[in-house]
């Protein structure tokens, strides 16, 4: 989230918070740390293992308000995406809750141009914005419930001036994005009250949270790192994924599940807390073991990169491939196929459809496909006005003519068999444009070349192009010629297929 007049919040507006010695870096009302940066209550948790838990019971009670579901549903890539929206979320976050103001401005002033995009009508004709303060506000409190409630399920409740802390710096985060503190309450035992009111009286059952407490986990596609370990991955989602389920609603409150109607299996509330509790064990772990970024980044990697650790991991592959056909040589289980390597540069129309178009996962390409693109390209670029203007802009010319080309019922969307049927449509002038807005955005020092570091920025991997010449840098012409190749779904590419296909 963001900060509100260009600083930190007032101390005489919230009562909250107070400067620390004349910086610009506030400090708890109760003197005992900053509100954001080393030191701070977020800090201490946000490599908490417990914390994925509690996010993951925060999201859902997101999802369960009208607004933020609707915008879920309609705008969100937490479905197809979930692994590359967890990495977002976690580098905001860090970003917002980290020691550089100025890198805290910036991030906020991002999210609140990416919310301000985020608006529409739910099924039931109800308008939603991502920019409401009282939905922000409700998120934001999501959040810090939840940390509460972590802490109390695995037998370590907060003590009383810890979590005024933990408020407080929250309230100071919902104020950094520019909204008034006073959309949460100034006080912790006002804040109970109006927690206890939205559950009771704004939380519904939506198609977001079912989704997410039913679906999501049973259907979780595998992170890049384990993308080559298939049934592994299935095997381990069937069993996990169910679980996971189980142990969010249990940990809901009581008023709301029963309003929702959410089942509660048996034993669920053991099955909780003793989640809650082994889970925690893993704080102590030697320091950098358990580091939620450093996680999230290793997840992220392609065993084909060329990071090292990629590199060990397909190593490892390797050799549990052999060893598991050395023990299907010597046992009489039925033969298990192996997953088809991907290693050609075609792939099918339908195949491409669903790993790049359909940012959103609901089986159609519309705008917010590819505004979840364009949204994407922007975070990886860090991009500032007005180029992340020209980007969207790009994309949503790009919109009109796919239209214009592909929805041939003019149902407003194109189907995967609209887009099969004129495949070629794609690679109009518009997609050039957006190729050529990409180029100069990644371009940073404007020498119509992107070098290693450029390139590195966009794609997260090695620069290992065969490039013309020696100077290691990539041309317009080339930079175009591929982007062109792979969003008309022509040939593969080991650097966009990590940025836009994987989960």
């Amino acid at each position: 989230m963001t900060i509100a007049d260009g600083g930190t919040p007032d101390s005489a507006q919230d009562g909250a918070t107070e400067f620390d010695g004349g910086t610009s870096r506030p400090s708890a009302a109760d003197g005992h740390g900053p509100l954001f940066g080393a030191g701070s209550q977020f800090q201490e948790f946000v490599n908490d293992p417990r914390w994925a838990l509690a996010m993951v019971r925060a999201t859902v009670l997101e999802a369960a308000h009208p607004q933020v579901g609707a915008a879920l549903i309609e705008n969100s890539t937490f479905v197809a995406h979930p692994w590359r929206r967890l990495r977002n979320t976690l580098r905001s976050l860090q970003r917002m809750f980290g020691d550089d103001e100025q890198v805290r401005l910036r991030e906020a002033a991002r999210l609140n141009r990416l919310h301000a995009r985020l608006n529409g009508t739910d099924p039931r004709g109800r308008p939603y914005s991502a920019m409401d303060p009282a939905v922000r506000a409700w998120v934001v409190a999501t959040i810090f419930e939840s940390t509460v409630t972590m802490c109390r399920l695995s037998g370590q409740p907060l003590e009383q001036h810890a979590m005024e802390r933990l408020y407080a710096e929250f309230r100071a985060y919902l104020a950094a994005m520019g909204d008034e503190a006073g959309h949460l309450p100034p006080t912790l035992s006002e804040f109970w009250l109006y927690y206890d009111h939205v559950v009771a009286q704004e939380l519904e059952n939506t198609e977001a949270m079912r989704i997410i407490l039913y679906k999501l986990f049973d259907h979780l596609p595998a992170p890049a790192l384990l993308g080559g370990l298939p049934t592994l991955w299935a095997t381990g989602r069937a069993v996990v994924g169910p679980l996971i389920g189980a142990i969010t609603v249990a940990s809901l409150p009581e008023p709301f599940r029963r309003r929702a109607g959410l089942p509660e299996m048996p034993g669920a509330q053991t099955l909780m807390q003793g989640a809650y509790l082994a889970v925690g064990l893993a704080r102590f772990l030697p320091d950098g073991w358990v580091r939620a970024d450093a996680i999230a980044d290793l997840l992220a990697l392609s065993p084909h990169s060329d990071d090292p650790r990629a590199r060990a991991v397909t190593a490892l592959y390797d050799k549990m491939r052999r060893a598991g056909a050395l023990i299907r040589l010597i046992t009489p289980l039925p033969p298990q196929p192996e997953p088809v390597p991907r290693t050609g540069t075609e792939r099918s129309a339908e195949e491409f459809f669903h790993e790049v178009l359909d940012q959103t996962g609901d089986g159609y390409l519309d705008w917010p496909d590819l505004a979840a693109m364009a949204r994407e390209l922007a975070t990886r670029l860090d991009l500032e006005e007005p180029e992340e203007t020209r980007l969207y802009n790009a994309y949503a010319d790009w919109w009109r003519e796919l239209q214009t080309a592909l929805d041939t019922d003019g149902d407003g969307r194109v189907s995967a068999r609209e887009y099969a049927t004129a495949v070629p449509s794609l690679a109009g002038p518009a997609l050039i444009k957006v190729a050529e807005v990409l180029f100069n955005a990644t371009d940073k020092d404007g020498d119509q070349h992107i070098d290693a570091d450029e390139y590195r920025t966009l794609f997260r991997t090695a620069f290992h192009r065969d490039t013309v010449g020696t100077d290691r840098t990539y041309t317009r012409g080339a930079f175009i010629g591929d982007f062109l190749a792979f969003m008309s779904g022509r040939r593969r590419s080991a650097a966009y297929g990590p940025l836009l296909a994987q989960a």
